[in-house]
């Protein structure tokens, strides 16, 4: 008897759906028919390829409405910020059609006794392995780049968020990509290895916790296939002395509460000086307790459920454990009673290293406020920390935070005096145990594929 999974609406624990697994054989089946795919996918022009990511970002654009209300329904998301998600992912389909000639176009380079090309030619099969907190901007970030240079693309995606993946396929196929050049493959974690020692996949990608990114990097490497890993983050938001106090509220408030809280590059750790600690804590506690959480289906709410009742359990226990190490709960901390997986927005204060809201990632609505006596000491503590995805920096000196930004914040991606997640044209990723390798900005496209010297001699 084949395997289930169930969707659930995190809102209400109500089941959505149900999904037969593939079996082992029918994985390898569909890997094997996607190298098939390959090897005519990989003769098609650029200019074909751009045309049909054109197509994908028009049919996303069209079926906004009811993708967002997808996502609302499987991990909870605000419906508010469904359609923001689903234009990222369009504008990405876009930027990548458009850039894609110039990126991947052959190189000269000088040869003693002749001429060289550098060419960026695509590998092959590229397995990707997805969470659930953005069901389809996840896909599409590492999606289109290879299928755009010339891969082709299998897809596992995080069992609760399943009905995203369906879709996905579908739009994919219905925009004109050829069969077989993505594929979503209904398939558990311990499935995976399988794929990965296949001699069809050339390369893997993961987004997810250091821990799953280890397993799949050393399963990886003992094969000698190339990875890219996105694995989170604990991110800092500095606010120095000459910080416009009130801007730095309002943005660190909506950068930790955003999609529930529930984002890697979300503000998490907010390391204010000493000279405007207060100001900033009051404000900052008092806008955080205006948030409230509700029905994410209401246009209004601006904070869902936790996506699953498991992930708000852990978050919970690491909320106690703080607390039971010496944190200070000024906001928030409790479990509600009543169906669904809501977690309120929670503010920790007193932190100190070794308590997990100082050392850990809170995937959810808890902010964790750090003191420091000035600006040096707020570097030190935003760079005490293993991971290393983004931050953030407050300051009216724009010459002074970007000084600090470039040469002495050890992380992939600042923000300053605002906050943004991905962007197209922008190279998105990390350092440390936040993992390596980078997508958008044309770096995605270059990850997989054969960088080819070619030597001429005349």
């Amino acid at each position: 008897m084949a395997k289930t999974h169930q969707t659930i609406n995190p809102a209400t624990g109500e089941t959505i759906a149900t999904y037969e697994t593939l079996s082992d054989d029918q994985a390898l089946q569909a890997l094997k028919e996607s190298h098939q795919a390959f090897l005519e996918w990989r003769k098609t022009s650029l200019e074909e390829r751009g045309n049909i990511l054109r197509e994908i970002a028009k049919r996303l654009r069209a079926n906004k409405d009811e993708y967002a209300a997808l996502m609302t329904r499987e991990m909870g998301k605000p419906i508010s910020q469904g359609g923001g998600e689903i234009e990222l992912c369009a504008a990405i389909c876009e930027y990548s059609a458009d850039t894609a000639p110039k990126a991947l176009a052959d190189e000269e380079r000088e040869l003693e006794g002749g001429r060289a090309l550098v060419s960026y030619l695509p590998t092959g099969v590229i397995l990707g392995i997805q969470p659930w907190n953005f069901p389809f901007y996840q896909v599409i970030r590492y999606s289109i780049a290879n299928i755009m240079a010339g891969n082709t693309v299998l897809l596992k995606h995080a069992p609760n968020v399943w009905g995203s993946a369906v879709e996905i396929e579908k739009v994919f196929r219905e925009a004109g990509l050829p069969e077989n050049v993505f594929r979503n493959l209904l398939i558990d974690a311990d499935q995976v290895g399988q794929l990965i020692e296949h001699e069809y996949v050339r390369g893997v990608t993961l987004t997810g916790s250091p821990k799953a990114g280890g397993a799949v990097a050393a399963k990886a490497g003992e094969c000698l296939k190339k990875t890219v890993l996105e694995l989170g983050s604990n991110d800092a938001f500095m606010v120095l002395a000459d910080a416009d106090i009130d801007l730095a509220v309002e943005t660190c408030v909506q950068g930790r509460i955003y999609n529930n809280g529930e984002t890697c590059v979300a503000a998490k750790r907010f390391i204010v000086v000493d000279a405007v600690y207060q100001e900033f804590r009051d404000k900052f506690v008092e806008k955080m307790s205006q948030v409230e959480y509700g029905d994410p289906t209401n246009e209004n709410t601006k904070l869902g459920p936790i996506a699953r009742d498991d992930l708000r359990e852990t978050l919970h226990d690491l909320v106690k454990r703080s607390i039971d190490a010496g944190a200070t709960c000024v906001l928030g901390g409790e479990i509600p009673d009543g169906p669904g997986y809501f977690y309120p927005s929670t503010v920790l204060e007193d932190l100190k290293p070794g308590m997990p809201a100082y050392d850990e990632e809170l995937f959810g609505p808890v902010a964790s406020l750090i003191r420091v006596k000035d600006e040096d000491e707020a570097i030190r503590v935003a760079n005490d920390s293993r991971y290393g995805l983004g931050g953030g920096i407050f300051s009216k000196d724009e010459k002074r935070a970007i000084h600090i930004a470039r040469n002495l914040f050890e992380t992939g991606m600042v923000n300053i005096n605002g906050y943004n997640i991905a962007q197209p044209q922008l190279p998105f990723g990390g350092v440390k145990d936040s993992g390596y390798g980078r997508e958008h900005g044309g770096f995605g496209m270059k990850e997989f594929v054969n960088v080819k010297s070619i030597m001429i001699v005349e």
